[in-house]
């Protein structure tokens, strides 16, 4: 137990600390975006499986990671689904008749979370892994305390979303910039992207700006649908 009393240790625990606050930001709002309409019993158990998830899927790519980040255009693919998977959370915001949020099922949930968690964990793993330094014990204890963050995360966005809708929004348009940040950090523009500084924030921005439009677009066209149907 040495190893306690050094700064070192300590050190590099804060920053995994840190790395996780605002890194499993991120999973929590996807977790949260596509259980919010799931029955309350329902949403708990999403909750609880998409955070496992998130964990199972971090201990799997620490090994892989680094070499998955070399493969060209694969960030390109992870980006596009982030992007899609924002837009269909967005569009998908909608209420019935009675005021209430159409309901999801449980399947369609847990897919959209373990896409959405497998893009997002890269980056949590790397920043992870970095802090860690080869210390099996730090990286052992990112990802523990990476656990109570999502599921408390998850639950707390839930309730936002309930209470102010247009958190949804903003939750979607953050899986948007997400994704055009990934996007733009694939090592296929690696070198233009060193070039040129304001890719990264470009391509976020842009991609933030793509979700809230695709999403815009499908919810209006399904709330056109309801209406010519109930008008008929």
């Amino acid at each position: 137990m040495e190893f306690l009393q050094t700064s070192e240790f300590w050190i590099g625990l804060m920053k995994i600390i840190w790395i996780n606050i605002i890194l499993s930001g991120d999973n929590a709002v996807v977790i949260a975006l596509a259980a919010r309409s799931l029955p309350e019993e329902q949403q708990r158990k999403a909750i609880m499986f998409g955070s496992g998830a998130a964990v199972v899927l971090r201990v799997a790519l620490t090994v892989v990671a680094a070499k998955l980040l070399e493969v060209s255009y694969l960030q390109i693919v992870g980006g596009v689904l982030l992007l899609w998977i924002g837009a269909q959370l967005l569009s998908e915001d909608n209420e019935d008749e009675g005021g209430e949020p159409t309901q999801s099922t449980m399947g369609a949930a847990i897919r959209t979370i373990l896409i959405a968690d497998l893009v997002m964990s890269l980056d949590n793993v790397i920043g992870v892994a970095a802090a860690a330094k080869g210390s099996m014990v730090l990286l052992i204890l990112g990802l523990a305390i990476s656990i109570p963050l999502v599921v408390f995360g998850s639950s707390m966005m839930i309730k936002l979303m309930t209470r102010f809708p247009i958190v949804v929004t903003f939750g979607a348009c953050l899986i948007g910039w997400v994704g055009g940040e990934t996007i733009a950090s694939d090592v296929a523009l690696r070198e233009f992207a060193e070039a040129n500084p304001w890719l990264h924030y470009t391509a976020s921005t842009a991609g933030a700006l793509i979700v809230l439009a695709i999403g815009k677009y499908f919810q209006s066209k399904h709330s056109n649908t309801e209406e010519t149907d109930a008008a008929n």
